[in-house]
Parts: C-alpha cells; structure tokens; sequence
C-alpha cells in the first residue's frame, strides 16, 4: 500500500486505454492523477509510462461515455468534468476514411477525425484538387440504399471487389497544411481550359496535392458508364418521400466526425452539398467541374430529378456520344493551338455558373430605366371541370409584374389582371418539337397558389419573357445585369433541344460502340427498344457534337439547372397547426411547401424576405419570421431539425461570398450562421 500522504488525498486513479499496433505491449493503463493535472500532462505521464519511442504528435485523448475529444490541452481534469469513472482512449486523430465521390469512384484517404467536418472536407477537398469546399460535404448512404446493396452482394456470385484509389500518403493526410486549395487569378492554369487535361507538369509542382496525373484522370474525366443491369440494381427513389429519406444524412458541420460515430475505414459519400457553384473556372477545377457533371449525371440516371422525355436524350446525347467518347481520346488530342484556346475561353466566360453567388449586378445599370416588355401571349387558366380556357391577351412585363389587357390599344387604361411575380415559382413548359413554349407560373396567394400559364410563340419571344420571369421571381428587373445572360443561357438550351431527324445521323446506330441503355433513366429502357434509343440519341448529338469537352461538361451542368426541381433538398415536416405531414423542398433562395401526395407546390418563402430563425432544441421546433408578419414553424420528421437549420444558415452564408474577398472563408461566420445553440 502507498500512504496517501506521499500522493497527496486528491489524488485517483485514472483508466487510460492506448490504440496502438504494438501486440506485445498492455494497452490499458492507469495513472494517478489529481483535479487540477491538466490534459497535456495527463498525455505526459502516459507516454512516459508507456515506454515506446514513437511520434505520439498525433494523439488525444477521446472520451468514449462523452462522446468527445480532449483537444484543450490546457484545461483540467476538473474543467472537463474528468472523474474516476472516465473511460478514456488514448488514439490518433487522424484515421483512415473511404469516400464515395459523385462520379461513384472511392478514394481511401487519411481524414482528422478529431477536427468539425467542415474543416475535414476543407482537408479533404485540398487532397482531391476541389476548390470551394463549403460547397460540399459529407454524407451517410440512406438505410434504402444499403439495403438495396446488401441485397445486391448477397445475389451476387462472385465476391464484390471495390476498386479504390488510396490516397493515404498526401501531406493532408499526415496532418500538414496542403495546397490552400483556392487559386488567385493570377495563378499558373494548371488544367487545360478545354479538354481538362492536367496543363504540362505543373500538377506537380503546383500544387501539395497527392495527386499523379494518372490519380487525376480518374478524378477529372468521365469514365465508360456502368451496364444497364448494374443501373437498375442501384437505389432510385420513387417518391418524395423517398427523396426526402436522401437527405437525412447530412452529417453536422460543427462537429467531428467520432462525435458522430464514424469509425475507422467506414464509407461516407462526398457530395455537393449546397447548389451554389461560386466561380467555376475551367483553368482550375477539371476535378471540381468533372464531380458536379457526375453528381448532375447520376441524379438525372437514378430519377432524383425529374425532367422530360426530350431533356433526357439531351443529357444522353451531352453524355454518351460526347463526353465519354471525348475523356476516352482526350489523352490523343492536342490542344495547344493558342488562338483556339483564346475562343474557348471567350464562350467559356459566358458559361461561368454563377447562380446568385456573386453580387454580379452592376450598380450603374440598375439604376437607369426599367426595360419592359410588351407583346401578345395566350393566357392559360386551368378548370377543374372544364377544358383550359387559352386566351390571346396584350401582355406588359415591367418591374417584377405581368399586366394583360384585351388588346394593344387598351394597355393605356386599366389591366384586366395584374400579376406580381415576386415569390412565384417559375416552370417551363417546353416541347421544342411540337413548337409548345409554355411559362407555368405559380404565384402565391393567401391560400396557397394561384395557377396561370402563358403561352409563347417562337423560341425568341419565349426566352425573353422566361428570363424577365425567373428574375422577378427572385425580386429582381430587367435592368439587372443578369437578365441578357438568362436568356442566351434558355436559347442554348433550346437550341440544343432543337433537332431534327436526318438520314445520315442515324443510318446505322449499331456502328457507334455503345449502350443507349446507359445513359438514360430506366424509365426510358422500358419504354424503347434499345435502337430506338440509339436513334433518338443520335438525334439529338446534332446541336452538340462540335462541343469541346470541358464546354460539353458546363453545358451539361447548365441544363441540369435549368430543371424545375434542381437545387431542392426535400424533408418531410409537420407544421405548426396542421394535422398532416407536408415536404419541405430547401433551395438556394427558397423554402417550398410542398403537398406529400400531389408533389404541388403550396406555399414558397424566399429568404431574402427572411427576417431571423431560430430552434427550439427542446422541442426540436424550426421558427422562421419573414417579412409582412408571415412567420412558420415546423419540426422535422425525416431528419434532425439540425440539419435544415444548417441548411438555411449555409445557403445564406454563400450568399455572402465575392471574388473580390481575397479569396479566404470567414469559418467563424458558417458556425454562427448554422452551428445552433443545443
């Protein structure tokens, strides 16, 4: 027996478990410790009592029953609330992690498990090449999807091997600082601005990156797509409920990944996150353009996202005959021709998806006159017991409202209607081949939304007056600097939409070495025979088979966004008052209230109308202010109320973003904005 004079009465003994790879040496340890011995020296004794000369640099000390790292070395055990009866395991900190990536490929790599997971994707997204990390995070595969896989190992005859490319040795990874992972622009390219392919050598001295050029092919170009059969056992949801179950695992930004219960070598998908694609610019991002593209494509593959029969074989034609046919010979072709490489980045200026992310808007143009428009248009009103009244009516678009009149010559009197558009929500309704230019708008209303379609002539008239739409949906007028960019962005669209069946394109569609069934949703497998598809396809490849591959790519992503659903996170919820269950759809500008058994749209809030929001953590409440005394409240029964929360607070934080901020993250405000109060 020890007297407890020589150790003082304060003293205890303390459990320490080590995770080490020595076999022959104990691993469970216990110190005598007092109160006030802080965490660095508990560290100390334990090391010294453990006798292997090691790097012990990357160890903590993690708290099992808490659930928590002790990271404050400084403070003590009383501070932390350390008793006898802690259970604490000495470990690294950084571990090894497998990452889905969008284009399906797995990277294993070392991760800071100890670190919140925005900072560990910041990590992660220096390793891979990707700039703009708050657009991304990570996620856990929803429980359908593992069942579905599950299922599929368990037909499977032979064993599944997963073809993983490991990246454990990047200076990342040992927990050195990397690249810092955003570019000036008045750095080297390091990517070819149109086939993408790593510019001479400079991946490998520009950047810290692990990445050879072969490790960056695999990142930055599109591979052969998978069988038909290997599509169809894939998890594709069904509903909105289904989609809604997507979402629920979005893991929390402001903590690590152990105080979630990620362990060692599990798998997480990476994804983009938010639909805000801030600066997208292709002398830097091959990889970050590549892993939207995937993303884009694989939500268009397995029906995340709805879209029509003709924007499918766009998005099939963009994809099959053009991308994977361009990243299989890219490596052949030479792109050095310099007053080639001046054009292209004169179109792919005007490609830049931007969304809201920058404050684009030039001050000068936005305070001269307010263009408007005036034309004639038929009005579509929906019966619910009769056929669609269409009505020819003079239309005059000014400001962020639609006004109609019988005829030109009564405009300067009173309107029969006026619409305000601010708020709505805007849906083309397009079929380029039977010569339909619809506008569905749905404006909103004290109880719920009104209805009301517009019907255009020509393609021209038809972008004009979507463009003028789609801005005063979000509170902005023609006179905005993004006004003549929408609406060359909807006439590419169309034009690539707009094709016509020619003899030569598909004189023989068995010749090009593909699977139609590939590159389309399983909706339409079922509906053609696979040289229908071909035929069709081919059809379509017409308007885009001049394309260069990084253009083709940013096409692509630009068509996805141009779908009436893309941006939208969905949740089911339960509102305050009501007594059934509703969706939420989260975008970067809006709320939608959304029927769970319709798919209609009811109710939208943007959040540039938002006042505050707040939750109350007990009861797991969401309660949003806007303006106008309009508030709601919800709790989410999907997800973790959490993870909405972040959601809002992070698409306002990307609001905030300008490429004139010197190109750094102000991280302190992202916690703010989405870390809560619990």
């Amino acid at each position: 027996m020890v007297s407890s004079s020589e150790y003082g009465s304060h003293s205890w003994e303390l459990l320490v478990t080590v995770d080490h790879q020595h076999e022959e040496v104990q691993k469970e340890f216990l110190l005598r410790v007092t109160g006030d011995l802080h965490i660095g020296g508990v560290m100390l004794k334990l090391v010294e009592q453990i006798k292997i000369p090691q790097d012990w640099s990357d160890y903590a000390l993690w708290w099992e029953q808490k659930k928590c790292w002790l990271l404050k070395t400084h403070w003590t055990l009383d501070k932390c609330g350390v008793q006898a009866d802690a259970k604490l395991i000495f470990t690294t900190q950084h571990k090894m992690l497998r990452l889905r990536l969008p284009n399906m490929k797995t990277v294993r790599l070392k991760v800071s498990f100890s670190s919140v997971v925005f900072k560990a994707v910041s990590d992660i997204c220096k390793i891979l090449n990707i700039r703009r990390s708050e657009e991304l995070s990570l996620l856990k595969q929803s429980e359908d999807a593992l069942k579905k896989k599950k299922k599929k190992d368990k037909n499977s005859k032979e064993p599944v091997t997963e073809d993983i490319l490991n990246l454990c040795n990047s200076p990342v990874s040992s927990g050195l600082s990397g690249s810092p992972g955003l570019y000036s622009k008045t750095m080297t390219p390091i990517y070819d601005p149109i086939s993408g392919t790593p510019a001479s050598s400079t991946i490998t001295w520009f950047s810290d990156s692990p990445l050879t050029e072969q490790n960056c092919s695999i990142l930055a170009f599109s591979h052969p797509s998978c069988s038909p059969e290997t599509l169809a056992e894939m998890y594709q949801p069904r509903t909105l409920a289904d989609k809604a179950k997507l979402n629920a695992g979005w893991l929390d930004s402001s903590r690590s990944l152990m105080e979630q219960g990620v362990l060692e070598d599990d798998q997480l998908l990476l994804r983009f996150k938010y639909y805000t694609f801030f600066d997208l610019n292709p002398k830097y991002d091959a990889v970050r353009i590549n892993q939207i593209y995937e993303q884009a494509r694989w939500a268009i593959l397995l029906e995340e996202i709805d879209c029509t029969e003709e924007e499918m074989l766009i998005f099939a034609a963009l994809q099959a005959y053009h991308v994977s046919k361009l990243s299989l010979s890219s490596e052949a072709q030479d792109f050095t021709c310099e007053s080639e490489v001046d054009e292209v980045e004169a179109a792919l200026s005007n490609l830049e998806v931007t969304l809201e992310g920058g404050n684009t808007s030039n001050i000068l143009e936005d305070i001269t006159d307010i263009p408007k428009l005036a034309d004639n248009l038929r009005l579509v009103r929906p019966r619910k017991l009769s056929l669609k009244a269409i009505k020819p009516y003079w239309f005059v678009f000014k400001d962020t409202s639609v006004s109609y009149f019988k005829n030109k010559e009564s405009a300067q009197g009173e309107p029969i209607e006026k619409l305000n558009l601010k708020g709505c929500e805007v849906v083309p309704d397009v079929n380029v081949a039977a010569k339909k230019f619809g506008i569905k708008l749905l404006i909103p209303v004290a109880d719920g939304m009104n209805e009301v379609y517009l019907r255009c002539e020509n393609e021209n008239q038809y972008a004009r007056w979507m463009a003028a739409c789609v801005l005063a949906s979000k509170g902005k007028t023609m006179a905005d600097s993004s006004y003549h960019p929408e609406v060359h962005k909807i006439l590419s669209f169309l034009k690539m939409k707009n094709w016509t069946m020619t003899p030569q394109a598909v004189s023989d569609p068995e010749s090009i070495d593909m699977k139609p069934e590939c590159f389309v949703s399983l909706r339409y497998t079922k509906k053609y025979k696979s040289k229908q598809l071909a035929a069709r396809i081919l059809e379509a490849h017409q308007n885009v088979s001049q394309m260069p591959l990084v253009e083709a790519k940013l096409r692509f992503i630009q068509a996805w966004q141009s779908l009436p659903e893309f941006g939208l996170s969905y949740y089911i919820v339960r509102f305050k008052g009501s007594k059934k269950d509703d969706v939420l759809g989260v975008s970067y500008n809006r709320l939608i209230r959304i029927d769970i058994a319709t798919g209609d749209p009811i109710t939208t809030w943007r959040f540039s109308n938002m006042k505050q929001w707040n939750v109350n953590w007990e009861i797991r409440q969401v309660a949003i202010e806007f303006d106008q005394n309009v508030s709601i409240a919800f709790t989410c029964l999907s997800a973790d109320c959490k993870i909405i929360h972040e959601y809002i607070g992070g698409y306002i934080f990307l609001s905030t973003r300008s490429k004139d901020q010197n190109e750094t993250l102000d991280e302190d405000l992202f916690h703010k904005l989405t870390g809560g109060q619990e």
